[in-house]
């Protein structure tokens, strides 16, 4: 249990206890199901964490060069790396830090194979595929909505692969469950199954949230593994991203004032939505605050909570508390590690929280905290 008086405010705090536990539970996943199971920058990139995640993975996803980067030079393995567009100008690096490629149409891969056939670094490549399907139901996070940017139907492959391809990747899932991914591969075997023979893996993409405590873990195994008996050949990769993180940590922040206009009191904080939780903006969704309710409930003490940016929509609400909340008061909000610290900005020039872990043995490790020069020299 976090003691948030050691705590600097603002600040994201990992919990090592609650890490390990999910890393256990994906271990054993891949384990069981005789697939491998790799991290995904995009939702968590906190890479002073890193030597942790090694105990129980070897390798991480990237879809950038600086995240390929990340993964060669951090996490110290090369990358499965796929971008929706590479550029000549970052491709030597993205080679140099990636053990696989993949391209999200043909006209990339035409432009691309040659670097790779000409470099000595040993890379599989192979093509991202759309199978048309996807249970996300929020427009913004799905990656089969119509008139997709991502991946190549089944319509556009030709019969005999192009030299070098020797995958296919595909992602269609969003913090979905194993009955979601069950439909999925439905779909991918029903489209793309005859040129199975054809390549050497099968990446699933991310989304996989097999650590939520509803998951059906038994479930995942098991289709994973009546895939695998269908298809012996192919191995199969997953790279979820908020699987790893999930539930494991807090965005601890300070009440700074109270105001209230027409009968709506906000507590103003000393954190920004916009800023430092933009996803409660885009997905939106109502984060779990620790001690309140997520509604306005008679009789107790509702607020809306407020972001310290000059954005007159950076606030959300609203939460009941038993209590009348005062300046100075410190407010949790609960499961803010993933898609959170990868996802901020410094608009407004406001402080950034800082980034720590509270490790098995009780002791507060800060990582990093910000000024204003890292604010300064962002924009030039």
């Amino acid at each position: 249990m976090i003691d948030f008086s050691k705590v600097p405010s603002p600040c994201y705090v990992m919990e090592e206890e609650l890490l390990r536990k999910n890393l256990s539970t994906i271990k054993s996943v891949g384990e069981r199901a005789g697939v491998e199971i790799i991290l995904a920058f995009k939702s968590f990139a906190m890479w002073k964490s890193f030597p942790i995640f090694r105990e129980y993975i070897n390798c991480s996803t990237a879809s950038s060069l600086y995240e390929a980067r990340l993964a060669y030079e951090e996490m110290g393995s090369k990358a499965h790396t796929y971008s929706p567009a590479y550029t000549e100008a970052d491709f030597p690096t993205i080679m140099k830090c990636s053990s696989h490629i993949s391209f999200n149409s043909f006209s990339q891969y035409e432009r691309f194979y040659p670097y790779i056939e000409q470099t000595e670094e040993k890379i599989s490549c192979g093509i991202r595929i759309n199978p048309e399907y996807s249970e996300v139901e929020t427009e913004l996070y799905n990656p089969c909505a119509p008139g997709t940017r991502f991946g190549v139907t089944a319509d556009l492959l030709p019969e005999i692969l192009p030299a070098g391809l020797e995958g296919f990747h595909c992602h269609t899932h969003c913090e979905s469950n194993s009955f979601d991914l069950e439909k999925t591969l439905t779909h991918i075997e029903a489209r793309f199954s005859p040129w199975f023979p054809q390549i050497k893996w099968l990446n699933l993409g991310g989304g996989h949230l097999m650590t939520h405590k509803d998951y059906d873990t038994e479930h995942l195994i098991k289709i994973l593994t009546d895939f695998k008996a269908r298809y012996p050949h192919l191995h199969i990769i997953l790279e979820p991203g908020s699987a790893f993180t999930w539930q494991t940590g807090v965005l601890a922040s300070t009440v700074v004032d109270i105001v209230e206009n027409r009968g709506i009191k906000t507590a103003i904080l000393d954190v920004s939505f916009t800023c430092h939780m933009p996803d409660c903006l885009e997905m939106p969704y109502q984060p779990v605050v620790r001690g309140a309710i997520s509604e306005a409930i008679q009789g107790k003490h509702v607020y809306r909570l407020g972001g310290n940016s000059c954005l007159s929509g950076d606030y959300m609400g609203n939460w009941s508390f038993d209590h009348e909340l005062q300046i100075g008061e410190r407010i949790i909000f609960e499961d803010m590690i993933h898609y959170t610290m990868v996802k901020t900005n410094m608009f407004n020039g406001i402080q950034h929280p800082g980034i720590a872990l509270w490790s098995c043995k009780g002791e507060l490790i800060l990582y990093r905290t910000f000024c204003y020069e890292d604010y300064r020299d962002r924009m030039c």
